[in-house]
């Protein structure tokens, strides 16, 4: 009887119902300029930004975003850069080519963070110099990151001097004197920059990556055991 009765009550099947929309929008493709890069290696990790608001004031390592971290070749050039992006909002934390220069140094008591300086990253879209760190998760990934940093330094292309194709030889002396000095100059101030630059990198890895919510967590507890003290 409950079979019999379940059929009675059983729902007709209806069309399918189909409306059509009121404005079609093309399919518009979105570039996520990569394309012409490949990918030679994607983390998670979460990025750090050494901030000074003042001279006088001590600077302090903050959190920049999580996210997964990339390094990208070019398949043209062959230069490549590290582009991180945060969760969520995918917006851009850190953007900048990866040069024979840059030394990425191990942070201080810990095995998984790596510190290192750049003259030219452009999360913010406009070139700025910034002290980044990294964070993984355990040690071997984060060594497995460094690996493929260093082979991405080693396989920049070397710039080579061009050198005129006319064959004319109406250069005067003076002009050679010039351009001699300016390359002396340009190369010394270089060498000087990335000196300074290596320096400041050392000495970011000497402080310890920490977190902010770590560190508050520490500070309640203590306060709570010199209340009850």
């Amino acid at each position: 009887m409950a079979d019999e009765k379940h059929d009675d009550t059983a729902a007709v099947d209806s069309p399918e119902i189909h409306f059509d929309p009121i404005v079609s929008l093309p399919v518009v493709p979105v570039k996520s300029m990569e394309e012409e890069e490949e990918e030679l290696i994607k983390l998670r990790a979460k990025l750090f930004r050494f901030h000074t608001a003042d001279k006088e004031t001590p600077g302090e390592w903050k959190e920049r975003g999580v996210g997964d971290v990339k390094i990208l070749r070019h398949r043209e050039t062959k230069c490549s850069r590290i582009v991180m992006r945060r969760d969520k909002t995918l917006k851009i934390c850190a953007n900048h080519l990866i040069t024979p220069e840059m030394k990425m140094v191990p942070s201080a008591g810990s095995d998984r963070a790596w510190v290192w300086s750049t003259l030219a990253d452009f999360a913010d879209e406009e070139a700025k110099i910034e002290n980044l760190a990294i964070r993984f998760k355990n040690a071997e990934t984060a060594q497995k990151f460094k690996e493929v940093f260093i082979k991405a330094q080693s396989a920049l292309p070397k710039k080579e001097l061009k050198e005129n194709g006319d064959g004319s030889e109406n250069d005067s002396e003076e002009s050679e004197t010039t351009t001699e000095s300016t390359t002396t100059a340009t190369t010394t101030d270089t060498k000087a920059e990335n000196k300074d630059t290596d320096t400041l990198t050392d000495k970011l890895g000497d402080m310890s990556v920490k977190d902010s919510k770590s560190e508050e967590c520490n500070n309640t507890e203590t306060a709570a055991n010199e209340s009850k003290e």
